[in-house]
């Protein structure tokens, strides 16, 4: 028995260290993280497709349609049901929102914030209880897609695996791209969509390094999806004649309508936010009455309630009237709006594709150079799909790829690169945030992309500054000052009040330099005292320290602990702060080139 004990005890040994040189392995070569992205891949199409299926059959129980049948697609008889379901969805919602302001104080970190700001670090649990919340919305028929959900797992999983093994924080961040990508690939059946996705609104930058982990985790995603269900998102174009020049005019055009509509939607979402903040409707009550709204709108047309997966093959399909398409793309809107805007987790990613398509039908049935033109009604669909998306979600190429994987036509492709580029300018010249981006604005956050700007945040005051300071009381004369503080001994001495708060600074060489009678040796320091009100704070970072150095043209600053105590606890320059913001400016060029 002993010698069992002891071979068990030296397996787990062994397991340790093999362990151990596996994440080494992993931290040194770029092999390692194909082999981690890889890993994320296959968790990613897993995730996936049990999301959807959960999603499809909460569909089934709850509103009686077919397993094979879309929501949005269905015709539901049953009023009652269409109206209470979201109700019951948002009561259900706003139960658990209560239990988790009781339990969990931290907000959830989606994974644009993670890796702007959080290197990538993100809490797996948070992750599954938004993956669940965004089940709970889509299942009983709230206006939101399962994208944000279907992310938020696969990067959470990314990112607790890259936290195990611990990795670097570039490579961390590339790991919870490749749970992004891996995540949209296997949703759309497009591993291009899914990987250019990571590269523009999750990572932030396009680089060699990161190109293999994420394409790769992106194609195995969506082999793994293909491999467990079936789905199919492609679009039937049919026949037309050929893309000439002319018709980029018209494209251009739906670009910019899209890119306006896609502001007025996102200042909807937050306009439903803002008043439900100022109403006296507690945080947990909101969601099921943003559910009474849905319900009714979805009374007058189910094409409103989930994401629209089936709305959306249904109106590209048939022809109908543009009253019609106008009257399905306002309700759709103010469903999606108050849907979000209520507190129903999830996003607008297929919703704006959904009525990116409807406008894309409006605008060519409107439009009088559509009697003689050669593209049909659906190809500016595709068009206006795209466009919308760019405006709200970003990712010009990421959309581009998208129109190509799911029509499977290059010259339409094209036509569609031209109106997202020309939306993507006019949101980012006029309004300048994505949905994404927009929320964390309001919410006070200056995050206007991926890019990792989470460093800046962390090389604070309180990390550079110096402790040990030369401190004196302002009112010592300048004979005593002289007798303590000899010249050479130091540059500068901040001066205290009597409740020992700050004052000000002396410069040293400025009292050696004005000459002073013998008696005058009594006089006060008052004639030397510099930056009385001007300070820094443990808290700023590199980037705002230097702003305050250029805005006082001083070489060194106190640090006080706050603007009320004002008690100091430190020292720092303008040449050690430059110095290490240029450091870690280079840090992060050479992690992007792959140079470490």
């Amino acid at each position: 028995m002993l010698q069992r004990f002891h071979a068990r005890r030296f397996g787990a040994f062994r397991l340790l260290f093999d362990f151990g040189r596996l994440r080494a392995a992993l931290r040194r070569s770029e092999l390692g993280l194909l082999f981690a992205g890889i890993a994320v891949g296959v968790s990613s199409g897993c995730a996936v497709t049990a999301m959807s299926l959960i999603s499809q059959e909460m569909h089934s129980l709850i509103f009686g349609i077919d397993d094979a049948d879309r929501l949005s697609s269905s015709n539901i008889e049953n009023k009652l049901l269409l109206l209470g379901a979201p109700v019951a969805g948002g009561i259900l919602l706003g139960l658990m929102m209560f239990i988790l302001a009781k339990t969990r104080k931290k907000p959830m970190v989606d994974p644009i914030e993670a890796n702007a700001l959080h290197g990538g670090r993100m809490s797996l649990t948070d992750s599954i209880l938004v993956a669940a919340q965004n089940l709970i919305s889509n299942g009983f028929g709230a206006s939101v897609g399962l994208e944000a959900g279907y992310t938020q797992i696969a990067a959470g999983i990314a990112s607790k695996l890259g936290y195990k093994l611990q990795l670097r924080r570039s490579d961390l961040r590339t790991l919870v791209g490749c749970g992004a990508a891996g995540a949209i690939a296997a949703a759309f059946n497009a591993p291009l969509t899914g990987a250019f996705y990571a590269f523009e609104l999750i990572i932030g930058t396009y680089t060699i390094v990161t190109l293999t982990p994420v394409v790769v985790s992106a194609l195995v995603s969506t082999i793994v999806a293909r491999l467990l269900a079936s789905g199919n998102v492609m679009i039937d174009v049919g026949e037309f004649g050929s893309v000439v020049p002319a018709d980029y005019i018209p494209a251009l055009l739906l670009g910019a309508l899209c890119a306006g509509l896609g502001i007025l939607l996102m200042q909807g979402v937050s306009f439903v936010e803002e008043l439900a903040r100022k109403s006296a409707i507690a945080l947990p009550f909101r969601p099921a009455l943003g559910g009474i709204v849905v319900g009714l709108l979805a009374i007058v047309s189910p094409q409103v309630l989930s994401a629209g997966h089936g709305a959306l093959h249904l109106n590209l399909a048939r022809d109908l009237a543009i009253p019609a398409l106008l009257g399905i793309l306002l309700l759709k809107s103010l469903a999606s709006a108050v849907s979000i805007g209520s507190g129903f987790r999830g996003g607008l990613f297929f919703a704006s594709l959904f009525m990116g398509a409807l406008i894309g039908k409006i605008f060519a049935y409107s439009a009088p150079y559509f009697d003689h033109a050669t593209l049909t009604p659906v190809i500016y669909a595709v068009v206006g799909m795209s466009s919308l998306a760019v405006a709200v979600i970003g990712g010009p190429l990421t959309m581009t790829f998208l129109a190509l994987e799911i029509t499977g036509d290059f010259p339409i492709t094209v036509l569609v690169l031209a109106a997202v580029i020309t939306s993507s300018m006019v949101v980012r010249t006029t309004f300048g945030y994505s949905f994404a981006t927009w929320r964390f604005h309001l919410r006070g956050e200056s995050i206007r992309s991926a890019h990792d700007v989470g460093w800046i945040r962390n090389l604070t005051v309180n990390r550079m500054m110096r402790p040990d300071v030369r401190t004196a009381n302002v009112n010592m004369t300048v004979g005593d000052f002289r007798h303590d503080f000899p010249i050479g001994s130091t540059q500068r001495v901040i001066l205290l009040d009597d409740s020992e708060k700050y004052a000000g600074m002396v410069l040293v060489p400025d009292i050696y330099a004005s000459p002073v009678e013998q008696d005058e040796e009594s006089r006060s320091l008052g004639d030397f005292i510099r930056y009385k009100n001007d300070f820094l704070q443990p808290q700023m970072n590199a980037k705002q320290a230097a702003a305050i150095f250029d805005k006082t043209e001083s070489e060194a600053l106190a640090v006080v602990n706050n603007l009320i105590e004002r008690k100091v606890v430190g020292q720092l320059s303008e040449s050690y702060t430059l110095r290490r913001y240029s450091e870690e400016l280079d840090r992060r060029r050479r992690e992007v080139s792959g140079e470490i």
